[in-house]
C-alpha cells in the first residue's frame, strides 16, 4: 500500500488519502502514513470494537459514556526518545535507499519490545484517535472512503475477469514476462471501459431518457462493467450435422 502511494507521489506529486479496507489497517501504518504525509482512511466495519487511549493530564474520568472503550494513555515521551530513529525509517523508503516491504518487516509483532516499534505503535494510536472520531462525527468522510473503496473494488474486479487465464496467476518468475502480463492486462481493460464508455454515451442521448436521469443516477454510471462480455469468444453450434464418429 505505502510502496503504490509513494510511486503515485513520485510519479504526480499527489499527496492523496489512501482508502483501505480495515484490515489494511494497523497502529504501525497510520504511523508511518503520517510520518510520509499521507492520510490512512481505512474502512472500519468493526467499529464498534476500536478503542480510544485515555487521558494522561485532566480528569480521565469526565467520560463516564466513554470508560467501556477507553485504554491505557499515549506514551509521547516514548515518541519523543524515538522520533529521529521513525523519521530515518520513513525516509528511507521514500528516497528510495530501502524498500518499504523490509522496513515494515522490522516492526511487526515479533518485535513488539524493538523500542522504535513501540514508538511507532503509540504514534499511530494517536493519529488513529484523530481518524476515529472524523470518522464517526463526518458523514461526508464515510462515504468518500465508501465511495472510494468501491471504485476500487469494482477496478479489481474488473481486472479478475479479464485475467482469467490459468486461475488468473503468473506462471514465471521472470519479472520482464510479469510486467508484460501487466501491461497487456492493464490495456484490456482499458479497451473494455473505452468500448463500454461509448456505449453508455448512447444510452443518455437517446430521446425518452432525457431527463429521467437525474444527477445521482449519472454519478452511480459506471464504465467498469463486464456482464455483457463473453470472454471465452463466440460458439456457432450446428444441431443439423453430426461428428463423423464412425
Amino acid at each position: 500500500m505505502i510502496e503504490g502511494a509513494l510511486r503515485h507521489v513520485h510519479r504526480d506529486g499527489d499527496r492523496s488519502a489512501i482508502c483501505r479496507h480495515g484490515r489494511g489497517q494497523s497502529t504501525v501504518g497510520f504511523a508511518f502514513c503520517r510520518l510520509l504525509g499521507f492520510e490512512l482512511s481505512p474502512r472500519l466495519k468493526p467499529i464498534g470494537s476500536q478503542r480510544l487511549p485515555r487521558l494522561d493530564t485532566g480528569h480521565p474520568a469526565a467520560y463516564p459514556n466513554l470508560q467501556p472503550v477507553l485504554t491505557k494513555p499515549i506514551d509521547w515521551e516514548l515518541i519523543r526518545q524515538q522520533y529521529n530513529q521513525m523519521v530515518k525509517y520513513a525516509t528511507a523508503p521514500r528516497l528510495g535507499a530501502a524498500e518499504t516491504e523490509a522496513i515494515l518487516r522490522r516492526f511487526t509483532r515479533n518485535n513488539v519490545q524493538h523500542p522504535t516499534y513501540r514508538a511507532l505503535s503509540e504514534l499511530g494510536r494517536a493519529v488513529k484517535t484523530i481518524f476515529l472520531a472524523r470518522y464517526l462525527h463526518g458523514l461526508a468522510l464515510r462515504r468518500e472512503i465508501h465511495e472510494g473503496l468501491n471504485t476500487i473494488e469494482r477496478w479489481n474486479g474488473a481486472n479478475d475477469f479479464v485475467y482469467f487465464g490459468r486461475r488468473g496467476e503468473m506462471t514465471s518468475n521472470r519479472g520482464e514476462d510479469q510486467e508484460a502480463s501487466m501491461l497487456t492486462l492493464h490495456l484490456l481493460q482499458n479497451c473494455m471501459v473505452y468500448v463500454n464508455t461509448l456505449m453508455l454515451q448512447q444510452v443518455p442521448a437517446q430521446p425518452h431518457w432525457q431527463g429521467r436521469l437525474s444527477e445521482t443516477d449519472l454519478r452511480a454510471l459506471t464504465s467498469l462493467t463486464w456482464e455483457h462480455v463473453n470472454p471465452y469468444g463466440r460458439f456457432e453450434l450446428d444441431m443439423t450435422t453430426r461428428l463423423p464418429l464412425g
